[in-house]
């Protein structure tokens, strides 16, 4: 078998799958394939980038809050604007959908049977609380809406929703699972949704968006969402008896288990009472690395659950690199899947990849397993956190995101002469590569907001050994269409000795030894990188 040959479709009635690539189409490909829209046109925008990869496991979104298939439970979607839109792709996407079942068509069925051919299993991926409707911050301007927006279960019991009062003005909306109709609806819901099509599992996506109890109590009420897991998990056994084959329970959660306790998500009862098979570790908003790994594993002993890291696509942490924010997303990404594989991971999740046929190959056919990794350049880089400033439109998005980041974090003088320490994953065997004589070379790279060169002095230290001399460069000076050799920011480099690589955690101390006293914001330290380059 090679590399990426898919799997056989069929999993055996014991052990839970392994799948060394799980892809989240969101539903998009609906979109995509354009209007008016055939099976096959579906079938090539969904599978398209997927096919002859790694990928052994696709899981497709069915939508927000309305239906995309026939029911009598809630209003299809279009419904909800009396089939007007004021935007054509909304107009693309709610009728693509729905003359799909007008015409006698089935497309989930279409996708589930044509992944099957492929040989990966295919999942539903349901959203437990969406917020695109974020606009709408009050539960007084849902009531306005008429209807615009929103399902008449929502505009007839306001009261179900968790409001203003109870969470982020953008998710006054999010239904509240404290509310028992609430769990009811949407066991309801779910379970139709596994019905309509020749499903592997399904996914409960509790991080699209990750409100679900009133701010302050989710803790205490975790209970409530166990208890829709429950009810959860005894739908998809009846399910899987009735099809004589298992039909997989997957979750998405947070990354910590600090963040799944702050946000209700009892994931240790959920592993105890064997809720669930998969558990995907992640962010609410963009790429969260810091997934417990380990201690989810110790969460699962004796149990036959399979754990995920999950990547969103995430573009933002390129931002003023050294190198095109392409080529250090597919650097980064490898690394993290080393990282991931090293750590004991089942595979690897990717959420939100948009992109063409070939967008993605570089990652899809390599980051799947360590030998398609072996000798491919990466970076290796601390937690770095992004938090948007109080009063933006998605306020609180990253709340339990990236709880340990690291970055960014201003340099200042200590009265022990000391600074901050970031901790780096090092999982390639440096050492052993460079005796091989396969390593081109290994860098350490830092970037320090508001850098005077010449006036400004730091010095740094690996795992406690001196880096010494560094040369300071920029993104201006990098670009050849850009005529300025200065930039407000600037990146440290220093070469690396290949025998300070061992796998592991590496750390890296930053000191601050002289300031330009002229220069009034302090120096920060916003990213710190250790790349590694193979011949």
């Amino acid at each position: 078998m090679t590399q990426t040959q898919a799997r056989p479709k069929k999993s055996d009635s014991g052990k839970v799958p392994s799948y060394r690539i799980i892809c989240n189409w969101d539903g998009a490909p609906l979109i995509y394939a354009g209007y008016p829209q055939t099976a096959e046109m579906l079938l090539e925008k969904t599978f398209g980038p997927i096919r002859n990869t790694q990928v052994d496991a696709l899981f497709f979104s069915l939508g927000i809050h309305e239906a995309t298939w026939p029911t009598k439970i809630v209003e299809m979607i279009g419904d909800s604007s009396d089939r007007k839109y004021d935007a054509v792709l909304k107009r693309n996407i709610s009728e693509t959908v729905r003359e799909y079942w007008e015409r006698g068509e089935n497309p989930y069925a279409a996708i589930a049977d044509h992944g099957h051919g492929l040989g990966m299993h295919v999942y539903p991926s349901i959203r437990m609380n969406d917020q695109h409707f974020w606009t709408y911050q009050t539960i007084e301007a849902m009531l306005k809406s008429k209807g615009e927006r929103f399902t008449k279960m929502r505009l007839d019991h306001p009261e179900w929703c968790l409001s203003e009062k109870h969470a982020p003005g953008w998710c006054a909306t999010s239904w509240n699972m404290a509310i028992p109709e609430v769990r009811d609806f949407k066991l309801k819901f779910i379970e139709e949704a596994c019905r309509i099509a020749d499903w592997d599992g399904v996914e409960l996506d509790w991080q699209r968006h990750a409100f679900h109890l009133p701010w302050g109590d989710e803790y205490r009420l975790r209970y409530t969402l166990t208890d829709l897991m429950r009810t959860m998990r005894d739908m998809t056994n009846k399910l899987g008896k009735e099809r004589g084959r298992p039909f997989r329970l997957a979750v998405r959660v947070a990354a910590t288990l600090e963040s799944c306790n702050r946000i209700g998500y009892d994931i240790e009862t959920w592993a105890k009472e064997g809720l669930c098979d998969i558990i995907i570790g992640g962010g609410n908003s963009g790429t969260d690395p810091g997934f417990e790994v380990e201690r989810s594993a110790e969460l699962c002993q004796g149990r036959d659950i399979k754990l995920y890291p999950c990547w969103d696509f995430d573009g933002r942490q390129a931002t003023d690199r050294l190198v095109k924010g392409k080529d250090w997303r597919t650097a980064w990404f490898r690394a993290l899947a080393q990282e991931f594989h090293s750590r004991g991971a089942s595979g690897i999740y990717v959420f939100n990849w948009h992109g063409y046929t070939d967008t993605n190959q570089a990652l899809f056919t390599t980051m799947g397993s360590p030998v398609t990794l072996k000798g491919t350049r990466k970076c290796y880089s601390n937690v770095h956190r992004m938090i948007p400033p109080r009063g933006s439109q998605r306020d609180y998005a990253d709340r339990d995101d990236r709880i340990y980041g690291e970055t960014p974090v201003e340099l200042h003088r200590t009265l022990t002469g000391d600074g901050p320490t970031f901790q780096v994953p090092m999982y390639d065997d440096v050492p052993t590569a460079a005796k091989a004589g396969t390593l081109a070379g290994a860098e350490l790279h830092i970037r320090m907001e508001h850098f005077s060169p010449g006036a400004d002095v730091v010095s740094a230290t690996l795992d406690g050994k001196d880096l010494g001399a560094y040369t300071v460069t920029n993104k201006a000076a990098q670009d050849p269409g850009n005529p300025s050799d200065v930039d407000e920011n600037s990146w440290l480099v220093w070469k690396l000795d290949p025998k300070l690589l061992a796998v592991g955690t590496r750390e890296v101390q930053v000191k601050l030894v002289k300031r330009d006293e002229r220069i009034t914001p302090p120096l920060t330290i916003s990213h710190v990188d250790i790349w590694v380059d193979y011949k």
